[in-house]
């Protein structure tokens, strides 16, 4: 059953928004050249094609505004002396913004912006070039023939029609540039034209015509290129329809007699030469060689990639995570079997199934886990025009600098990074770089640089922005948080330079001296602390006066399946992500001090800060011992005490809803192969907590008690959501 025309054109116009983006960010990166490169006819060449695709996608779904707008700048970029104009640059930003706007309106079927502004600026490039001088002409060129060439003012031809042409002499044909003048006493000059069009179809395939039809052009001539063996005089004399058709020019653009030529006496490397030579006498403005009809017969790598939703991705790696927990019941029923009957000998063969199965199902999860893997390179080409904006704003000179772009990363984590990343590169102008006289008295280069860099690290990835200005004035940031109520100054005196610079991600926290529209409000930080949380990763920040400042973000591979360590804290069973994990060590309670009301432990000549998730003991338990894991969060160590541990496991991630569970110190839960529910802590906000708890009466440490009454409370109902307690 084939789709209604509505279900096509919405498909039609759901691809071309998705792919819409990529040429967007095709016109950012080409003007950015520009920009470095004024009067690059490249470059100039590049946005043309670009916007011209835009042009006919846009068109092809029926977006009239947006076409239009494009082919009002495609038709600006094709004139003479435009590529040596400045504004060149500055018009394809704004064009780049401007489409952006528009193809989210036509997305939402909200109202269009006002592209007023815009075609100003377009209208002013196309007066620009200097008095005389008119639409680029393009020369046919021919053989010798009647006429030297001729100069018109019709569009380019297309890539497409340039392939056709190339087709067209690869199979034996003639190639022939028609323009037949209408008779200006011609009563119906429209119905004319077509039927000058029909009397050339009869010699061969019309592979374009110019103008189009609705074009107020089209009353005076019709210009075509058709692919015929019928030679020059023979095709004029089909055009010579009475008080219709007035001058008549034909001039031959391809050979078919010297292609075949080229291909018998030219070597391989010498045959595409020749083809190139040909290629160049379609268009003169061609900015290379046009491919060959050979080649493009020969599928392309383009062809093996398919655009898949990234909601069937997400269903079909449920499923899997399905899989698992079936293959953990199954383990769990073979475990029991092997108890009951010792000496059963399908135990073995129960194994080697299990077995297989289980290799299978690891290589079918890793298999998907690929496909949802994107680099992070989607996410850092936004960043040079960004830069390039902000930078101006501020009245900074800023070079940025990428690097391991390739990093490949979880398309969801990727697209949840967006916004911290965003505002942790707009801080790195605004508030990181200096002014360029202020570098310059200080020994700087005036240009500052911004470095995006990604890599793996073990089951992670780190991304990291660094700049090279002037660095975090640590004792700034602890006046302004003892002026905000965040501290007082005895425990300031105490503060590390770590535990200080922990207050810049404090909501309402900001040392802007005044509000503009980069920063200063007091609010970003915090939300990219708060997104980082929710994603189970980590922000960590290195600073030197005078020098920059480094905000490493580590971040997950993936939040659909993790490797856990599950432990018992209070007679329940949670689990933390088993990289998190560096050693597990053995204690006492005695072995717990207090040190300014915290509980520390020292390990191996290091004194260790404890998270304590149940209540503290009391005298009575004090020669029990106890377990602490011990655990990196960004980048410090911490030991959590628990009570007893159950095993490492390979825990699929079930989202909990906020309705259910209303406490950030769990990211998610799991049902394990018994059915029973197990709690995912979410490590940096349980360290989050605890940084931000304070002693409620000297001498007395409610630190440990990171689990408040109604956090346990919520604990103990989550159990309802499904299995056992």
């Amino acid at each position: 059953m084939t789709n209604s025309p509505d279900e096509r054109g919405a498909e039609l116009r759901e691809l071309f928004f998705e792919t819409s983006q990529e040429l967007l960010q095709a016109l950012n990166d080409e003007a950015l050249k520009l920009e470095k490169k004024p009067g690059d006819e490249e470059i100039v060449r590049v946005i043309r094609r670009t916007v011209h695709t835009l042009k006919g996608d846009s068109a092809a779904c029926g977006l009239r505004e947006l076409s239009e707008l494009a082919h009002q700048f495609e038709d600006a970029l094709s004139l003479e002396g435009t590529a040596t104009q400045a504004a060149v640059a500055e018009i394809a930003f704004a064009a780049a913004d401007v489409f952006t706007e528009m193809i989210a309106a036509y997305h939402r079927g909200g109202k269009l912006p006002s592209t007023r502004a815009l075609s100003k600026k377009i209208q002013d490039l196309t007066a620009a070039p200097a008095t005389g001088k008119t639409r680029r002409t393009r020369k046919v060129m021919g053989k010798g023939k009647t006429s030297a060439g001729v100069a018109n003012t019709v569009e380019l031809w297309s890539e497409y029609e340039k392939l056709a042409m190339l087709q067209a002499q690869a199979s034996g044909q003639d190639v022939y540039h028609v323009v037949v003048k209408i008779d200006p006493h011609c009563a119906m000059p429209i119905a004319g034209r077509q039927l000058v069009q029909n009397a050339i179809a009869v010699m061969g395939p019309v592979l374009a015509v110019r103008p189009d039809a609705k074009s107020p052009a089209a009353s005076k001539q019709a210009e075509l290129v058709i692919a015929s063996v019928q030679t020059a005089e023979q095709i004029t004399a089909k055009c010579k329809i009475p008080t219709i058709a007035g001058e008549i020019t034909v001039e031959l653009m391809l050979s078919a007699a010297e292609k075949q030529a080229q291909s018998e006496t030219a070597s391989p490397v010498e045959a595409s030469s020749g083809e190139t030579a040909a290629s160049a006498e379609v268009p003169a403005e061609a900015p290379a060689a046009m491919p060959s009809a050979e080649a493009i017969a020969t599928p392309t790598t383009q062809e093996n990639i398919l655009r898949v939703d990234a909601g069937r991705i997400d269903s079909v790696l449920n499923l899997v995570g399905e899989l698992i927990i079936g293959k953990s019941m199954l383990q769990q029923a073979l475990n029991e079997f092997s108890k009951r009957y010792p000496k059963e000998l399908l135990r073995g063969k129960f194994a080697d199934a299990m077995a297989f199965q289980a290799r299978v199902l690891n290589d079918l999860q890793r298999s998907v886990m690929k496909i949802r893997m994107v680099p992070v390179d989607q996410l850092f080409r936004r960043f040079p025009r960004m830069v390039r904006d902000v930078s101006r704003q501020c009245g900074r000179e800023v070079e940025l600098d990428i690097s391991g772009q390739d990093t490949d990363l979880d398309k969801g984590i990727l697209d949840a990074i967006s916004e911290p990343l965003t505002h942790l590169v707009r801080n790195a102008v605004s508030h990181g770089i200096e002014p360029a006289d202020e570098r310059r008295k200080l020994g700087k280069k005036p240009e500052g640089t911004i470095r995006l860099n990604a890599y793996h690290h073990g089951n992670q990835v780190v991304v990291e922005v660094t700049d090279d200005g002037r660095g975090i004035d640590t004792q700034k940031i602890r006046a302004k948080a003892i002026e905000l109520g965040m501290t007082t100054v005895e425990e300031s005196a105490h503060l590390s330079e770590t535990e200080i610079l922990d207050f810049i991600f404090r909501p309402g926290f900001s040392t802007a001296e005044q509000v503009t529209e980069v920063s200063g409000r007091g609010v970003g930080m915090d939300v990219v602390q708060t997104v980082l949380h929710r994603l189970k990763a980590s922000i960590s920040v290195e600073t030197r006066p005078g020098q920059g400042t480094t905000f490493r973000l580590k971040l997950p591979l993936t939040l659909a399946i993790i490797k856990a360590l599950l432990f018992w804290v209070e007679q329940r069973l949670y689990a933390i992500p088993l990289n998190a994990v560096l050693e597990i060590a053995r204690t006492f309670e005695t072995e717990v001090h207090q040190v300014d009301n915290y509980e520390v432990l020292q390990l191996r000549n290091q004194v260790l800060p404890l998270l304590r998730l149940g209540r503290p003991v009391n005298d009575a338990d004090r020669k029990s011992k106890l377990f602490v894991l011990v655990i990196t969060v960004g980048e410090r160590k911490y030991g959590l005490i628990v009570d007893a541990l159950e095993g490492e496991e390979e825990l699929v991630i079930k989202a909990l809803d906020d309705h259910t569970f209303q406490t950030d110190l769990v990211s998610g839960a799991s049902i394990l192969g018994d059915g029973r529910v197990v709690l995912i802590l979410n490590l940096p906000a349980v360290v989050e907590h605890v940084a931000r708890s304070r002693p409620t009466e000297l001498g007395q440490s409610n630190s440990g008690l990171l689990l408040t009454h109604t956090d346990r409370t919520r604990l103990a109902m989550t159990p309802a959501v499904g299995g056992q307690a």
